[in-house]
């Protein structure tokens, strides 16, 4: 495999994971369901079975969710031909309720993947999810609906604005 050819890799390997995220955030299923091969494997801890069925159980989970927003970090990226291993940080937001309460809940850690190529498309073909610390505390806030309040707020779906691209083309 040439230099350019692993650096295109990477960089669709990158965008895959940005999708998943994407997915992930905005409770978009078909986006998210887009990153798994259909035969994908996952082991999470708290859910392992194949990588459709993951999305299906994720996006059910999250639902529930006042809002979610998963950053990543570093990737490392190894290409063998088709096939590719990686590991990627994140950062996990989650506001949740509890007790009728809002709750802030951070979950960090990696993913460990195995990507695959078929064709042109590269998909992950197994996804772990390592958990290296976490935190939970009351929601702090609350000053989004007071000092914020004229700011453009993210939504936890595809209403988002980020989906609306004739609101982008004349903005």
């Amino acid at each position: 495999m040439t230099d350019l050819a692993t650096l295109i890799a990477k960089d669709a390997i990158r965008d895959l994971a940005a999708r998943y995220m994407r997915g992930q955030d905005r409770l978009d299923r078909d986006l998210q369901m887009a990153t798994f091969w259909p035969d994908s494997t996952t082991d999470y801890g708290i859910f392992k079975g194949g990588g459709p069925d993951f999305v299906n159980f994720a996006q059910d989970l999250l639902t529930e969710h006042l809002s979610n927003q998963h950053i990543i970090g570093q990737h490392l990226i190894e290409v063998e031909g088709d096939r590719a291993f990686g590991e990627v940080y994140y950062y996990a937001f989650h506001c949740i309720l509890e007790d009728g309460e809002p709750w802030d809940m951070l979950i960090c850690g990696r993913y460990v993947d195995r990507y695959e190529r078929r064709g042109d498309e590269w998909r992950f073909a197994h996804r772990s999810e390592l958990v290296d610390w976490a935190r939970k505390e009351r929601a702090a806030d609350g000053f989004l609906s007071t000092d914020l309040a004229a700011c453009l707020l993210g939504r936890h779906d595809t209403r988002d604005l980020s989906y609306d691209r004739e609101w982008l083309r004349s903005a």
